[in-house]
């Protein structure tokens, strides 16, 4: 436009080239619009599946996983890490190969408009590649430190938020806080470093850039001069300069970028490929257990090594009751957990109407036995939504037929909206008792063939527990029923009695038959609760 026709006192082209100019203008507009849409929506469509995967995985896992992975960690698995996969897509790989694409075609038409300015204006360009390499490396580390520091927070919060009652009944509040500003001054400065690095990186290529122009003036300049330069080229070089440089100035922050959402997806693919999960490869899925349970020289070790149970030897009819006694750390839930296949045991088998845990599917499994634990867990929600798990196979009627089996019918009553009553986190607008009146409606609702209670009446004020005596009596009468339990005097009326130590089982009978034993080990239980009562 400059040479051919401004220069030239020629305005015949200028309108042409204007509407070129314009359409040109308005298809890049388009393409950046749909560019950046589409580059953004594959990044959310690739993170949304991403976190059904990881999530369906952290389900599958064995608890010994979240017995050794803080919760926190997990959630910045899930949220804080996959989100950095998705900057891969909407400012990586993709905006990387069009910013490459583009220094090259303004390269191009450079030393097509003019080879000897093209040459001036990247002699400077040595200086700029040594800059972004420094540039990169730096902020690698510090956003390597950023994405540690934040899980280590996360981490902190969850579980500091999780046990707030704890730290304000032993008035810990400021050692606490002590604690989350060493880690918070950890994450600002490792934020904080990489701004640093920003902060002194852009300017240099302002620098550089502006050097770059200098040069092309003045050699521009002289090139007019001696012909050796159009007026246009002079003109439009500074235009070129700022479309290569810009791009150049990204490419090193969209690198880094690129390494951070790799690190990040590294982290996830860790969680994803971990094979510590319960193997499901069982075939047998009855509708309903007899309820028969023997332990066939079953050992037990969470790490492999010291061993939780050893050589555990009995068998539940159906329809017994089974009480499990013992000290603390004596095995009494350990039993549970490996009967569920919550853990796999390392030696012996466990068999259910004669045929080995392993052999049947995970759910059939677990469908068929209900447990209510000593701390009842309750998500936010109504209380219909706890009871049933938003398993909607599982009727209103259903519901409300096992509340008043349990006694709990009347309590749920009373609230505001009855069984739509909306229960906060972890159950926190309710007390103990009612709490645990809600786990076991939620026990009994799916009419399970066998029923664990770990501890399950300690929570419940004597009131309470005589409520729901007589219904827990009413139901282990027909079904097979465990019981674990510190106050022997709930156990009176079990089939056969457990006694733990150690890992072992020391004594196995009746309550009549073990007091009969003066130097048992039930007696000695029994005798120092009795004196503790007395």
């Amino acid at each position: 436009m400059i040479d051919d026709h401004v220069v030239q006192y020629q305005m015949d082209g200028i309108s042409t080239l204007l509407w070129i100019y314009f359409a040109v203008l308005l298809v890049t507009v388009l393409s950046r619009y749909f560019f950046i849409f589409y580059t953004n929506l594959l990044g959310q469509s690739v993170i949304r599946d991403l976190r059904d995967r990881v999530f369906r995985q952290i389900n599958s896992l064995r608890l010994s996983y979240f017995d050794k992975t803080p919760i926190g960690t997990s959630t910045t698995r899930t949220i804080n890490d996959i989100e950095s996969v998705n900057t891969v897509f909407t400012q990586g790989v993709i905006t990387m190969v069009a910013d490459i694409l583009g220094i090259i075609a303004v390269l191009v038409i450079m030393f097509i408009t003019s080879w000897r300015l093209s040459l001036i204006c990247l002699t400077t360009m040595p200086v700029l590649l040594i800059a972004t390499y420094v540039f990169k490396e730096k902020i690698k580390a510090a956003y390597q430190s950023v994405r540690t520091e934040i899980s280590k927070m996360n981490a902190f919060l969850q579980e500091r938020i999780t046990g707030m009652r704890v730290i304000q009944i032993f008035n810990a509040e400021k050692q606490e806080l002590k604690k989350f500003d060493e880690i918070n001054d950890r994450y600002t400065s490792a934020n904080l470093r990489s701004i640093t690095a920003y902060a002194i990186f852009f300017p240099v290529v302002e620098l550089i850039s502006a050097l770059s122009l200098a040069l092309m003036v003045w050699w521009g300049a002289r090139g007019i001069i001696t012909d050796d330069v159009s007026l246009g080229a002079l003109i439009v070089f500074p235009l070129y300069l700022s479309m290569l440089f810009r791009p150049i100035r990204m490419l090193a922050d969209k690198f880094n970028t690129l390494q951070m959402g790799m690190v990040a997806a590294e982290r996830i693919f860790t969680i994803l490929d971990r094979d510590t999960y319960i193997e499901d490869e069982g075939t047998l899925a009855p509708e309903k257990l007899e309820g028969r349970v023997q332990f066939h020289d079953v050992g037990f070790a969470y790490d492999q090594h010291n061993y939780v149970l050893r050589d555990i030897n009995f068998m539940i009819k159906p329809g017994e009751t089974m009480a499990i006694v013992g000290s603390t750390g004596s095995g009494k839930t350990t039993i549970i957990n490996v009967l569920n296949r919550f853990y796999e045991i390392q030696k012996g088998d466990i068999t259910i109407d004669g045929h080995s845990i392993r052999e049947y599917t995970l759910a059939s499994l677990r469908s068929r036995i209900a447990i209510v634990l000593q701390d009842v867990f309750l998500f936010t929600g109504t209380v219909l939504e706890n009871i049933r798990l938003r398993d909607e196979s599982v009727s209103r009627e259903a519901v409300i037929e096992a509340a008043k089996m349990i006694g709990a019918h009347a309590f749920i009553k009373q609230m505001p909206d009855g069984y739509d009553f909306v229960i906060s986190e972890r159950g926190n607008n309710l007390s103990m008792g009612q709490r645990q009146l809600i786990s076991f409606v939620r026990a009994l609702v799916f009419e399970p063939d066998i029923l664990i209670l770990d501890e399950a009446t300690s929570s419940i004020d004597t009131e309470t527990e005589a409520v729901i005596q007589y219904a827990i009596e009413k139901l282990i009468d027909k079904r097979t029923s465990i019981i674990i339990a510190h106050r022997l005097s709930t156990i009176r009326h079990a089939d056969n009695i457990l006694v733990l130590d150690k890992g072992r089982v020391v004594e196995h009978g009746s309550h009549d038959t073990l007091l009969e034993s003066e130097e048992g080990a039930y007696r000695r239980l029994y005798e120092m609760q009795f004196e503790e009562v007395g």
